[in-house]
């Protein structure tokens, strides 16, 4: 059969990837097993890692990225959405506020999913909302488990700090008021994919007035147990 796309840079590094399947490899392991010439099997394996679809391992070897592992979450979205509807609404049921689901893209986050309080005052974030990653509960989650470089990077200019991310790390939970907008709070947890990373956040969001200065107290446990069955439907759809 020919493997050939008829984009040849395209086909080379599919071919470096799949040699990585089988485990870490040397710049000769790699020459060895794709059939191509040593400069090029380096400055493709080089660019990919660049990518983050290739990394090292402790020995300098090549290894099989954590982008891949990213992309292979968002693969699962569908089936993250298909089980959001019924735990939103479960959550805004139990907490009387409304509830969304985020992920992130980039420097981004966006509302993938939500369930609207249904009457008096509400914090709507409609679905395809784009919000920044710089302040709000469901950023501090997003961002909490980063690596520790794309972490520092992300730090720059928000609303909260490595200390407050270290917080949530050992809570397991998200809180802000009036970070991302006067007058708001939020609790956030959450959501990890089958490889344990955190592909989302699950938030409760509403107004001061109700949720008071401390939402975690109120909520917490709420939106730590949605984000747990969401996290469990991502589990066993793999």
């Amino acid at each position: 059969m020919d493997n050939s796309s008829g984009v040849g840079v395209l086909d080379k590094a599919a071919l470096v990837l799949s040699a990585l399947e089988s485990g870490p490899a040397t710049l000769a392991g790699l020459v060895a097993s794709t059939g191509l010439a040593r400069p090029t099997a380096h400055r493709l394996a080089v660019a990919l890692e660049h990518h983050r679809m290739v990394a090292r391992d402790m020995q300098g070897r090549f290894i099989l990225g954590p982008r891949l592992a990213e992309l292979a979450a968002a693969a699962g979205e569908d089936r993250l959405l298909a089980s959001a509807g019924p735990v939103l609404t479960h959550l805004r049921d139990v907490t009387g506020e409304s509830a969304q689901l985020y992920r992130r893209q980039g420097d981004m986050r966006i509302c993938v999913a939500a369930a609207e309080r249904l009457s008096g005052l509400r914090d709507t974030v409609p679905v395809g909302s784009t919000l920044p990653m710089k302040a709000g509960s469901a950023a501090q989650i997003l961002m909490a488990w980063e690596e520790p470089e794309r972490l520092h990077r992300g730090l720059q200019g928000a609303r909260f700090t490595a200390t407050a991310l270290s917080g949530v790390r050992r809570r397991g939970w998200a809180q802000s008021i009036g970070e991302r907008e006067p007058g708001v709070a939020s609790v956030s947890a959450p959501v990890r994919g089958p490889s344990n990373r955190v592909v989302a956040s699950v938030s409760v969001s509403g107004p001061i007035e109700r949720l008071t200065r401390h939402p975690g107290r109120m909520h917490a446990q709420a939106v730590i147990d949605a984000a747990a069955r969401l996290t469990e439907a991502l589990r066993r759809g793999n």
